[in-house]
């Protein structure tokens, strides 16, 4: 782990009401705070650790289709999720039991960074019967969908730090409760959105699909931590308590779906949410502009297509920015946190065509 990730960590781990700060094993710098921390406090909630993209989560679609009738390439072709949805978005909303909040121009678009859509295949399962469970079949592609906010959890962090900066705000005050209103309903949004993204990538390789999870892992929730009444803060920290989790690697990488077992209380209840950056985004576009064209990028080991014609993004998010997700995940099995139920393997990855993003 990088020592200025280990010093952002200790950092929040001295603000007021702070009771525990862990860092799990995809840990890397934020913005003034750690990404991949679970941050437990007494009597103050703190916006600035939950950051921008309230409500970002993962979330996991059995696909109607064969494996074996994939077509990465003749979808590459023709995928595109940048515009906005052609169907009425604040009906979709309400169906979704959310109210519409004047960024629905942005519902149903996947957003920048390291956001992404992704049609998987099984590589492996390792627990057959908790595989079995969720209805899931070895021979059946999946869909991974990776989103937040997008704008309206922007909007909602700008409110607060324009007003108190990185303070925290006392649980019992109008500042906390109106962050808190503003908080779930963003969070909601989120998940509406990955609903809807997932219904246009379907749509765009002709499929129906089943959402089997969908879990959070920006947000603050209120939460039991060491005996003691506290405020959750996941910034980049999949839930332990809420069932199976998918644990992506980078877009050239495995993902993991895992099942929670053990005590979480040892981890504040959380999971590592993915790989976690190795190079920062600079870093990263420097180095894969010494080794890769872009052409080479969007193919990977897996033989998988990426849809990414932000050239800048192509590079930042390349497979050799991230920590090695095999040793995320052994760590938390060895942790005894999790048990591996199977593994996927990328066919195609969808970033962006290119027009702006946030």
């Amino acid at each position: 782990m990088e020592g200025e990730a280990i010093r952002q960590l200790e950092a929040v781990a001295r603000f007021p009401g702070m009771r525990l700060a862990v860092g799990l094993p995809d840990l890397h710098p934020g913005k003034g705070a750690p990404v991949g921390a679970a941050l437990a406090s007494e009597g103050f909630l703190y916006p600035f650790l939950v950051g921008n993209d309230i409500g970002c989560g993962m979330g996991l679609w059995d696909v109607e289709l064969a494996a074996r009738k994939a077509k990465p390439e003749r979808w590459a072709g023709k995928l595109d999720l940048e515009g906005p949805w052609e169907g009425n978005a604040a009906a979709f909303l309400e169906e979704q039991g959310v109210t519409p909040s004047g960024f629905e121009e942005a519902l149903g678009t996947v957003g920048g960074g390291n956001h992404f859509a992704e049609v998987q295949r099984v590589d492996a399962v390792h627990d057959a019967k908790e595989f079995a469970s969720l209805g899931l079949r070895e021979d059946r592609l999946l869909l991974l969908v990776h989103s937040g906010s997008r704008g309206l959890g922007e909007a909602t962090l700008r409110a607060h730090v324009d007003r108190h900066g990185a303070g925290g705000l006392p649980e019992d005050s109008p500042e906390a409760r109106e962050y808190l209103r503003r908080h779930d309903h963003a969070v909601a949004w989120g998940r509406a959105n990955r609903a809807l993204i997932a219904q246009r990538m379907l749509d765009g390789i002709g499929s129906t699909g089943r959402r089997v999870l969908d879990v959070c892992h920006n947000n603050v929730v209120s939460q039991q931590v060491e005996n003691c009444p506290c405020w959750l803060h996941r910034k980049g920290a999949a839930p332990w308590d809420q069932g199976p989790v998918v644990i992506p690697g980078s877009r050239g990488a495995l993902s993991y779906l895992v099942l929670p077992v053990g005590d979480g209380s040892v981890s504040a209840f959380s999971l590592a949410h993915g790989a976690g950056r190795k190079w920062n985004r600079t870093n990263a576009r420097e180095r894969m502009r010494e080794r890769f064209t872009a052409e080479s990028l969007t193919r990977t080991s897996f033989k998988s297509h990426v849809i990414c014609e932000d050239r800048d993004l192509l590079f930042e998010e390349a497979p050799p920015a991230y920590k090695a997700i095999d040793r995320v995940v052994t760590d938390l099995v060895e942790a005894g946190l999790v048990r591996v139920v199977a593994t996927l393997a990328p066919v195609l990855t969808y970033k962006t065509r290119g027009r702006a993003s946030s």
